[in-house]
């Protein structure tokens, strides 16, 4: 924790009445289609340049926000940016005899160019040294200050310069350092503490523990995974010890000075967590998008934003986030990524060696938030090889071959073929659509539905695992009719053959449209080759196969889009390394 370490108050502390009144929050944390979203991935520390896990957190996001605005109507917006402030950027910058200026410039421009090339669609992107969030963490600072939130007083306790916060005890462990002397450590990160003693300014967290629990209870699905709700909740179980929001400004220069007193600086966090609000238009224009935010963070960062965020937001009254999703870590075969072992993985190597669309689909899809995920190169291409290549792009490429399907068109789906309801066991007898066909369109009509529902749970990975699902019956299904062996010549086995077409190229449709968030590039480009217009690409365009329920369907005689070739080509391995695993 931030501040569970002792303290003395300089000042008489006056005793906290308790904040008069609480704002209200909706039962529901969701936020559906039509209402404002602000969505956040967290702001990355510029102490080194993206990894995956970075890479990871802004994909999510992405894919949230892709989908959100595939279902129609409702402004959105995207955030993201850099957090520049604190001793360990002041500290890197002087031993790379750098203005720190400098080197948050450099860093920040790393991780938008990232982004950028993974086709992250951010609408904003913030940097904690711009004027404007200078502006609001002071206005932030004045109003806990004005309602009486802060008190000065002098603080003593392990502090981790790395991790930019004091440790308990129990927080701690002892290791040998390079010299073999042993030092305390924090047991989360692994990095070296001090004991530091210092007058700084206190926060009164501890008189938020009845409203925080309460504010979580009223909201079951505030935190999702909900492993991690379980977490806040059993944290709540302690006491709240208040925390220290200042530092002295003779120690930490690089940061935001606090109003009306030049010997301290405002602690990293409160200015970093104060980018959610600075984004929304704080503090003139905020209130039209807060407080429709959703917070993306990593689960080491969890504490911050699910106890410190919503009680500093109360203290100020505004509401808490709507919504905040918590992910957990990318390990590399097994261990933590780290510079000293050599084994952080780059994501712009990763896009050249995968594609940028095969490194998403890869993260998204193996990524489950509530454990840690490893990553190695087979793994990737294997899946992707797998999936994406094979599932998908090859069953686009049997149902649009010219042997097959010579008109290059959609053809017609026949009612006598692929009968509704109580007709099948007639057509089953006739030898055409089985059971099993049935059961095929059955499960495409649901995907829709489906897919949406886990990405509001926040497990994109049981989405697409779903539509892989419905490729592979679809393959099953295509390969168990053998349409290369129907005759056109043939009146009925044409029309059964373009029915398996029709269908065929149906579902393709469906996994197309579910897939924009995700892989976009190769998303647009099958659509594309099916003749879907963008305007016939939102979710609400979804409605499949309405042949088989009478209704006529707009893509019917159709002529396809141009072969563009490969929907995605499969990945070689290689012996390339995109890092280099030193032995510990």
């Amino acid at each position: 924790g931030l501040g569970a370490a002792r303290f003395s108050t300089g000042l008489q502390r006056r005793k906290g009445r308790g904040p008069s009144r609480w704002p209200s929050v909706s039962s529901s944390a969701r936020s559906g289609p039509g209402r404002r979203w602000l969505l956040s991935t967290p702001i990355f520390y510029v102490n080194g340049p993206p990894h995956i896990g970075h890479l990871y957190s802004a994909l999510l996001a992405d894919a949230l926000h892709r989908l959100r605005g595939l279902q129609g109507p409702g402004p959105g917006r995207l955030a993201t940016g850099t957090d520049e402030h604190g001793l360990k950027i002041q500290q890197a910058a002087a031993a790379a005899e750098a203005p720190p200026a400098e080197l948050c410039a450099h860093v920040s421009g790393l991780f938008r160019d990232v982004f950028n090339q993974a086709g992250v669609s951010f609408t904003d992107f913030i940097r904690t040294t711009e004027p404007r969030h200078r502006r609001a963490v002071q206005h932030f600072w004045a109003a806990l200050r004005d309602r009486g939130w802060l008190y000065k007083g002098f603080y003593e306790g392990w502090y981790c310069t790395s991790d930019e916060c004091f440790l308990t005890e129990d927080q701690l462990t002892e290791r040998p350092d390079a010299q073999g002397r042993s030092c305390k450590v924090s047991l989360e990160s692994g990095h070296q503490v001090h004991w530091t003693k210092e007058e700084n300014y206190m926060f009164k967290l501890s008189e938020f523990q009845e409203p925080l629990r309460k504010w979580l209870q009223g909201n079951r699905h505030v935190i999702s995974p909900e492993p991690f709700y379980q977490v806040v909740l059993r944290w709540l179980e302690d006491d709240l010890p208040n925390l220290s929001v200042s530092r002295e400004r003779s120690r930490l220069e690089w940061g935001i000075p606090v109003p009306e007193d030049s010997t301290q600086t405002i602690y990293v966090w409160v200015d970093a967590l104060v980018n959610y609000l600075t984004v929304a238009g704080y503090p003139d224009a905020h209130h039209a998008w807060w407080p429709a935010a959703h917070h993306v963070v990593g689960k080491d960062i969890l504490k911050f934003h699910a106890i410190y965020w919503p009680a500093l937001l109360m203290a100020v009254g505004l509401e808490p986030p709507r919504q905040i999703y918590v992910h957990s870590h990318w390990t590399v075969h097994g261990q933590k990524m780290s510079k000293s072992l050599g084994n952080v993985v780059d994501p712009v190597a990763c896009f050249k060696q995968y594609t940028v669309d095969g490194f998403r689909y890869f993260l998204l899809r193996q990524g489950v938030p509530e454990r840690d995920c490893d990553y190695y190169d087979e793994k990737v291409i294997n899946l992707v090889n797998s999936e994406l290549a094979d599932a998908l792009g090859g069953l686009l490429n049997r149902c649009t071959a010219p042997s097959i399907n010579p008109s290059g068109t959609y053809p017609p789906f026949s009612e006598l073929c692929f009968p509704k309801g109580s007709d099948q066991e007639n057509v089953e007898a006739s030898g055409r659509a089985l059971a099993e066909d049935y059961e095929l369109v059955a499960s495409v009509a649901r995907l829709p539905l489906q897919v949406t529902d886990y990405f509001d749970q926040f497990q994109i990975y049981k989405a697409l695992e779903s539509i892989i699902a419905c490729v592979r019956q679809t393959n099953g299904f295509f390969q168990r009719h053998a349409p290369w062996k129907l005759s056109r010549d043939n009146s009925a086995e044409k029309c059964w053959l373009d029915t398996i077409l029709h269908i065929t190229l149906e579902c393709l449709r469906i996994y197309g449209i579910l897939l924009q968030p995700v892989i976009p590039e190769t998303a647009d480009k099958l659509l594309s080759r099916l003749a879907v217009k963008p305007k016939e690409r939102a979710f609400t365009d979804v409605a499949f196969l309405p042949r088989y329920h009478g209704k006529p369907s707009p893509f019917e005689g159709r002529r396809l889009g141009p072969n563009t070739g490969v929907l995605f080509h499969k990945l070689e391995t290689t012996r390339r390394h995109l890092m280099e695993t030193k032995e510990p």
